[in-house]
């Protein structure tokens, strides 16, 4: 018995009594065993030759949307080779690991993912199909932030007489800029975007006039959040014409 058959035997179980000596040769060679084969799984594998072991990993494209509250919310993650039955966790930079609350296998290229994050933070995304193949993102794709809170109630800011000098300010908690949204600002009057102040000299009020307006407080994240507000202008009687 040749070598090369004394090395597929013992392989395949047949010849349990194989020794070393048997097959201790550096010349056992692809040429010599070509004709041998062994049997996994009930396949046979031909000796001599090469064979390929495919993996079908997911992967991870994109996300919508980027950032999120502390509050539950679903993103919808895009790649390929997704599997029903696929898990979703965010990591943190620390390596803390939030599970998915829910997910549901879109097809096998979209999954939608529902977080409950209470850490503001960066994070990475990890998918794993059921037969373990995985993927993490190679950076962190989702944010965890608070939107803007705003610390000024809506309504009415005040009121102020025909061309006197106009000063409010509106704040929020977190918020980079600030935009009138919709409406308009007393004539003469303009909104610091930066600050949040409003401020100038009134001009161009003939009646009392009542101005509502809408701003936009942004963050970093450009997050938003609106409040409407009002601003009176009165006129008193030598200001809004001579009656004969």
């Amino acid at each position: 018995m040749t070598k090369a058959r004394d090395l597929a035997n013992f392989v395949s179980g047949t010849n349990s009594a194989i020794t070393t000596t048997q097959i201790d040769d550096d010349a056992v060679t692809n040429a010599k065993i070509a004709n041998e084969s062994i049997t996994i799984n009930s396949s046979a594998v031909a000796l001599g030759g090469s064979i390929t072991i495919g993996e079908t990993k997911p992967t991870i494209s994109s996300i919508s949307p980027t950032v999120i509250e502390n509050t539950q919310t679903s993103i919808t993650i895009t790649g390929t080779n997704f599997v029903n039955g696929i898990n979703v966790e965010a990591i943190a930079s620390n390596g803390s690991i939030i599970q998915a609350d829910t997910v549901t296998f879109n097809s096998a290229t979209s999954v939608s993912a529902a977080f409950t994050i209470s850490t503001d933070a960066t994070y990475f995304l990890r998918l794993e199909n059921p037969d373990g193949n995985a993927v993490r993102s190679s950076s962190a794709l989702l944010t965890v932030s608070d939107a803007p809170a705003w610390t000024t109630s809506a309504g009415s800011l005040g009121s102020n007489a025909a061309g006197s000098s106009v000063s409010y300010t509106v704040a929020a908690t977190g918020a980079t800029t600030f935009a009138v949204q919709s409406g308009s600002l007393p004539g003469g009057v303009s909104l610091n975007t930066s600050t949040g102040v409003i401020s100038g000299t009134e001009s161009g009020a003939t009646a009392e006039t009542t101005y509502n307006f809408t701003i936009r407080a942004s963050d970093a994240e450009s997050q938003t959040a609106d409040r409407a507000f009002s601003i009176t202008i009165t006129v008193s009687i030598n200001n809004s014409g001579q009656f004969n």
